[in-house]
């Protein structure tokens, strides 16, 4: 399978780690120098698609998101969080359905702070229960999966 995972962090390279036995991987990334992409810029995730030609899974470990206490946040932090973690993920699934092969998948991962925020994390926590809340089996033509960090689901 060719599979493509967008982030280099941490939990980007666990999910490489696993499956890479059998498939082709393909790593994008802000920093990359092969495959850079900014998941807060549909163009970027246009040109990064446009670039790969047809895959099979799409994994999305990335996404950026302002921490710090609430009355710190402005609502530019807040537009920050939104537009990159939580618009970006979605737009990795919404621009990517003519790029994935039918019966492909596409995994997105939040993190346990939707579940137990803690001080600092109110924009993370907001963005993180934003892509759990997405239906697990939209009604849309390929399969979109919606995992939370650390799991990760296989398509």
């Amino acid at each position: 399978m060719r599979i493509l995972i967008i982030g280099t962090g941490t939990i980007g390279r666990a999910v490489v780690a696993a499956l890479s036995a059998g498939n082709e991987i393909i790593s994008a990334s802000l920093r990359s120098t092969t495959h850079k992409v900014d998941i807060a810029d549909p163009a970027s995730i246009q040109q990064m698609y446009r670039s790969l030609g047809k895959l099979d899974a799409v994994v999305c470990a990335a996404g950026q998101a302002k921490f710090a206490p609430l009355a710190q946040m402005s609502d530019a932090d807040f537009r920050f969080s939104l537009d990159n973690k939580l618009m970006g993920q979605v737009s990795i699934v919404r621009l990517g359905f003519e790029h994935v092969q039918d019966g492909g998948s596409f995994t997105l991962t939040a993190g346990s702070l939707a579940q137990e925020p803690m001080p600092g994390s109110a924009a993370i926590s907001l963005v993180n229960a934003g892509i759990e809340g997405s239906p697990g089996r939209p009604p849309w033509r390929r399969r979109a999966e919606f995992a939370s960090t650390p799991s990760v689901r296989r398509g």
